[in-house]
C-alpha cells in the first residue's frame, strides 16, 4: 500500500503505517474483492448470455421473415385459384374459350378488377404458346406439375417489365444512394424489378390446359410485406425504448423494400422516410450475397449499428438475386448495459462505505490499547523508562496479559542492563589481554586464509564441472514430462475431433513430429551427459526425404533473414541412421550457417553418393555458406562442449552433432575461409559402424584459410 499518493491533503503513507488503518484495509479488502468480482461476473453474463440471446432472437426473426415471404407466395397461389374458381371467371372463360378473342377484353377487364381487389401488381391470362415464348415464364412452365400452381422470385429488366405492365417500369426505378461502409455504386438508378410471381394452369371443360393465370407483386417500393413482418416480430413491448426493429428486401445489395428510416431519431421523436436505394455494407454483401452464407451478427445498417440477420434470396433458377434482412438497433441495449454497470458501481461504493464505517467502529475498542502499547514501545526505544500499566480491560483479556508481560520484560531488561554494564568492564580488561594474542595469530591466519582460498577455488571449479553434467541430465529428464503431456493431449485432441480433425490434421501432425524431435534432442543431451545409457535405433533411409523435411523445419528459424537455400540433392544410396538424430544434426548446421550471415546470403546443400574403388559405400552431405567464416584459432574448438561465440548460444549443438555422427561411424570435416564462408562435409556409411567415438576429434578434419 506504500504506493498510495497524497490525496485530499492526507498522507496515505503515514496512514497505512498505523495499525487501525491496516486492520480496516485488510477487513474491507475481501468485501471489495467480492463486490468487484460480482460486478465483473455480472458484466460477463450480460455480454455472454444477453448477447447470445439477442443473436438468437434476430435469427428467429429472420426465420419468421423467410416463412412470411414463402407464405406470400402461397397466398398468391390461393388468390389465383380463387380467381380461377370464381363463377365470373368460369363463365367468361367458357365464352372466351369457345369464341376466342371476341371475349378477351371482357376477361381482361375481370382480371383487372380482381387484381385491384386482391392487391396484386399484375394479373393476366396467357396462352401456352405465349408462356413458352416468354423466357421468364418458360422457366416456370418447366416446374409446373399437373394443375398445381408454381411460385417463385424473379428479376426482370425494364423492357421485360414493360411487357407485363408499363406502369411497373416507373415503380421499379429507384435512385441509388451511396452509404457508409458500402462500395461506391456503379450506376445511379436501379431499374430492374424483383417479382414474386405465380403461374396457375387453367384447364378447359375437357381438362386440357391451354391457358395460364400469371399474377404476382413487385417488391420495388412495396412496403406492405416488410411492414407486415416488422409488425409480427417487433410489436410494442418486444424491444427496449428507442430501439427500432426493421425489415428489408434487397435486390442484389440495394434496398428496394424497407422500413429502415432515413433519420433514426429526429427532433419529433419519430423516424422519418425510408432508406430506399441505399446499399448494404461491403462485409455483409461479400458473405451473404457473394458466398451465399447466413449472417447473424452486428452490422452497419445505413447509418447506425444494428443486431442483424441476413439470408440470401434465390430466384426460380436457383440463382442468388438478393437478400432478406431483419434487425433492431444496438444502441439502446448498450445504453441499458452501461446504465446497469453504473448502478452496480454505485451500489458497490455504498456497500463499501457502510462496511468501512461498521468495521472502523467495531475495531475501535481493540485499536486503543494497541496504540497505548505502541506509544510505550516508542518511548523505551528513545531511552525513557515508561511502563504500559493498566489498559482498563478485563484481567484475562489477551491485550491485558500482553501488557503485563511486556512490563515484566522491561523490568527484567533494566536489571540485566546493570549486570551487563559490570560484566562489560571486566570484559574490557580481558579483551586487552586477548588482543595481543590475536595480533600474533593474525599473520598466521592470513597465510592460512590465502591457502584456503586457493583450495576453495579449485573445489568450486571441480564442483561446477560436476554439477554441469548433473544439471544437463536433470534438465533433460524434467523436459521429458511436459513433452509427454503435449504429445498425449495432441493425440487426445485428434481423437476427440474425429472427422473434424481433418481441418487441422496437418498442424497436429507437425506438432507431434516436433514433440518427437524434442524428445530426440533430450535423448541426445542425456547421451552427452551419460552416453552409455541411450541407444537410438538405426534404420535404413533414403537421404533426400530427410533433407526435404529438414528444409521445412528450418524455414521458420531463418524466415526473418533473406537467406536463399540452393539444393543439389543427388544422393540415391540408402544409409543406416537414426532419422531424428540426423535431422537434428542437419538443422544445427543449416541454422548455424544462417547465423553466420548478417541478414542475407546463400546456403548450398549438396548430397551425392560416396564412392570408393568404383563401388558406393554411403553418401556425403555438404552444407556451405557465404558467411563471415571461422578464424583458424577457433576452428579447432568448435566441437568442444559448451564452446560458443554467440551470445545466445549454448555450445552444445556442434558437440552433440559431432557425437551423433561419430557414434554411427560417420565422418565430419570442416573447412573455412575468413570473410568467404564455411563448408561442412558429412560422410555416412551404408551400414552404420556404431561406438566409434574415442577422442573428441578422432576422424575430424579442419582446413582453415
Amino acid at each position: 500500500m506504500s504506493f498510495f499518493p497524497r490525496i485530499f491533503g492526507i498522507n496515505w503513507q503515514q496512514m497505512q503505517a498505523k495499525v487501525r488503518y491496516r486492520i480496516l484495509i485488510l477487513t474491507l479488502l475481501p468485501i471489495l474483492l467480492t463486490l468487484v468480482s460480482l460486478v465483473f461476473i455480472t458484466i460477463y453474463w450480460n455480454i455472454s448470455y444477453t448477447g447470445k440471446q439477442l443473436f438468437m432472437k434476430v435469427k428467429a426473426d429472420l426465420t419468421v421473415a423467410n416463412n412470411t415471404l414463402i407464405s406470400v407466395q402461397k397466398s398468391q397461389e390461393k388468390q389465383l385459384e380463387l380467381v380461377m374458381e370464381s363463377w365470373e371467371f368460369q363463365n367468361d372463360f367458357r365464352l372466351f374459350d369457345s369464341a376466342q378473342n371476341s371475349y378477351r377484353k371482357q376477361i381482361d377487364h375481370l382480371l383487372d378488377s380482381k387484381k385491384e381487389e386482391l392487391n396484386l401488381d399484375f394479373l393476366r391470362l396467357v396462352s401456352v404458346s405465349e408462356a413458352a415464348a416468354d423466357p421468364d415464364l418458360r422457366v416456370m412452365l418447366q416446374k409446373v406439375k399437373g394443375n398445381s400452381a408454381y411460385s417463385g422470385l424473379m428479376v426482370l429488366e425494364p423492357n421485360r417489365l414493360a411487357l407485363i405492365d408499363p406502369e411497373m417500369v416507373k415503380t421499379a426505378s429507384i435512385p441509388l444512394v451511396e452509404t457508409p461502409r458500402s462500395q461506391k455504386p456503379t450506376k445511379t438508378v436501379e431499374d430492374r424489378g424483383l417479382l414474386s410471381r405465380s403461374l396457375l394452369p387453367v384447364p378447359d371443360a375437357q381438362g386440357k390446359i391451354a391457358w395460364y393465370l400469371d399474377g404476382g407483386i413487385l417488391f420495388n417500393r412495396d412496403i406492405r410485406i416488410v411492414d407486415h413482418i416488422r409488425d409480427l416480430v417487433y410489436d410494442k413491448g418486444t424491444l427496449p425504448e428507442r430501439s427500432i426493429g426493421t425489415v428489408t428486401i434487397f435486390l442484389d445489395n440495394t434496398r428496394i423494400s424497407t422500413n429502415v428510416p432515413l433519420n433514426f431519431f429526429p427532433k419529433g421523436g419519430e423516424a422519418e422516410g425510408r432508406a430506399l436505394g441505399s446499399l448494404v455494407s461491403e462485409e455483409v454483401k461479400q458473405k451473404v450475397f457473394s458466398q451465399g452464407l447466413l449472417w447473424v451478427d452486428r452490422a452497419f445498417v445505413f447509418n447506425d449499428w444494428f443486431i442483424s440477420a441476413y439470408a440470401p434470396l434465390e430466384d426460380v433458377k436457383g440463382k442468388r438475386i438478393g437478400m432478406i434482412y431483419t434487425g433492431f438497433s444496438e444502441s439502446p441495449f448498450i445504453h441499458n448495459y452501461l446504465l446497469n454497470i453504473i448502478e452496480l458501481g454505485t451500489i458497490l461504493m455504498l456497500v463499501l462505505l457502510v462496511s468501512g464505517l461498521l468495521v472502523y467502529r467495531g475495531a475501535y475498542s481493540l485499536l486503543q490499547p494497541i496504540e497505548r502499547i505502541h506509544h510505550v514501545v516508542k518511548a523505551v526505544q528513545s531511552g525513557r523508562n515508561l511502563r504500559i500499566g493498566s489498559l482498563g480491560l478485563e484481567r484475562d483479556n489477551e491485550l491485558s496479559n500482553l501488557a503485563e508481560q511486556f512490563d515484566r520484560m522491561l523490568d527484567l531488561l533494566q536489571r540485566r542492563n546493570t549486570q551487563i554494564q559490570a560484566a562489560a568492564e571486566q570484559l574490557e580488561v580481558k579483551v586487552e589481554e586477548r588482543t595481543r594474542s590475536l595480533q600474533e595469530k593474525t599473520v598466521e591466519l592470513q597465510n592460512n586464509v590465502a591457502l584456503l582460498n586457493e583450495t576453495r577455488q579449485q573445489l568450486v571449479t571441480n564442483e561446477k564441472l560436476t554439477a554441469l553434467g548433473e544439471l544437463t541430465a536433470g534438465i533433460a529428464h524434467e523436459i521429458n514430462n511436459p513433452t509427454a503431456v503435449i504429445l498425449g493431449n495432441m493425440e487426445l485432441m485428434k481423437f476427440e475431433l474425429g472427422d473434424q480433425a481433418g481441418v487441422v490434421e496437418e498442424e497436429i501432425d507437425l506438432v507431434i513430429k516436433q514433440v518427437g524431435r524434442i524428445s530426440t534432442i533430450i535423448r541426445s543431451l542425456l547421451q552427452y551427459s551419460r552416453p552409455g545409457e541411450f541407444n537410438a535405433p538405426l534404420e535404413m533411409h533414403q537421404l533426400t526425404p530427410i533433407i526435404e523435411e529438414m528444409l521445412v523445419l528450418v524455414r521458420h528459424s531463418i524466415q526473418e533473414q533473406e537467406v536463399v537455400l540452393h539444393q543439389e540433392l543427388n544422393a540415391s544410396y540408402p544409409i543406416e541412421v537414426n532419422r531424428p538424430q540426423l535431422l537434428q544434426v542437419l538443422i544445427n548446421l543449416v541454422v548455424n550457417a544462417a547465423h553466420a550471415m548478417d541478414e542475407e546470403g546463400r546456403i548450398w546443400i549438396r548430397t551425392y553418393d560416396w564412392v570408393q574403388r568404383g563401388e558406393p559405400i554411403g553418401v556425403k552431405i555438404e552444407i556451405e555458406d557465404e558467411g563471415k567464416g571461422i578464424p583458424q584459432e577457433q576452428l579447432s574448438r568448435i566441437f568442444d562442449p559448451f564452446y560458443t561465440t554467440r551470445a545466445d548460444g549454448t555450445g552444445l549443438g556442434l558437440s552433440l552433432s559431432y557425437g551423433i555422427i561419430k557414434r554411427i561411424g560417420g565422418t565430419i570435416e570442416v573447412s573455412s575461409t575468413v570473410g568467404k564462408g564455411t563448408l561442412f562435409t558429412i560422410g555416412l556409411y551404408h551400414k552404420a559402424k556404431e561406438d566409434q567415438v574415442d577422442t573428441p576429434y578422432e576422424g575430424l578434419h579442419f582446413n582453415g584459410h
